[in-house]
């Protein structure tokens, strides 16, 4: 195994378990029962990297290795044992869901190069790695999918393709290259978040008549 392989697994190892936490977390809010978190869990951890998976023509990750399953498993029980001291947390579940969509974008991008795909295909890979779980979750819990609102959720992603693309035409180190870019997801999502941050809103032919 490779040291960019290895540097993968990691990656979609704790991807897998922040992604887990957060959908966990939305059922419980939802007042699923655990199976149904559960199932939320595991739709936000292996959605985007499954969609992936079959357009690259591979077999999709989590059925190659039981940890995602085992992973989800322990991301519940960790909810359902630290159910009270978690409730003050509201703010943990943003930061669970920005580090899996960072995590996971970088997964996606890297996995698209190990199949020699081109650059742009790779950042759009990463983008439904990064958050077509989320669109999944949100499906299921009959809520608006987070990246139709107004925050800035998948052009983070977008963004840090595109800077890990930069850096890898730079031959930055892949260590430095995966860094830099994470930081740079997490960062706009909690400066967007913090600030109020949102692209401009399409208007409707009636909304301009209405004004």
């Amino acid at each position: 195994m490779g040291y960019e392989d290895i540097i993968q697994q990691v990656i979609e190892f704790v991807g897998t378990f922040a992604f887990a936490m957060s959908g966990i977390r939305h059922a419980a809010a939802k007042h699923f029962d655990w199976f149904g978190g559960y199932v939320c869990g595991i739709a936000v951890a292996i959605g985007g990297g499954t969609i992936r998976d079959v357009m690259l023509g591979a077999t999709p990750f989590w059925m190659t290795n039981p940890f995602y399953m085992i992973c989800t498993a322990l991301a519940l029980l960790s909810v359902i044992v630290f159910s009270k001291v978690m409730a003050g947390l509201r703010n943990t579940w943003f930061v669970f869901d920005t580090l899996g969509l960072a995590l996971f974008t970088i997964a996606g991008i890297q996995k698209s190069l190990l199949f020699d795909q081109p650059y742009w295909v790779a950042i759009i890979m990463g983008c439904i790695t990064g958050s077509a779980g989320g669109v999944i979750r949100d499906v299921l819990l009959n809520n608006e999918p987070v990246i139709f609102q107004r925050e800035i959720y998948a052009m983070a992603s977008v963004l840090g393709g595109i800077t890990y693309w930069a850096l890898d035409y730079m031959d930055v180190p892949v260590e430095v290259t995966v860094m830099v870019s994470f930081l740079l997801m997490c960062l706009i999502r909690f400066l967007a978040v913090r600030y109020h941050l949102s692209l401009p809103r399409l208007k409707s032919e009636q909304a301009d008549m209405d004004e």
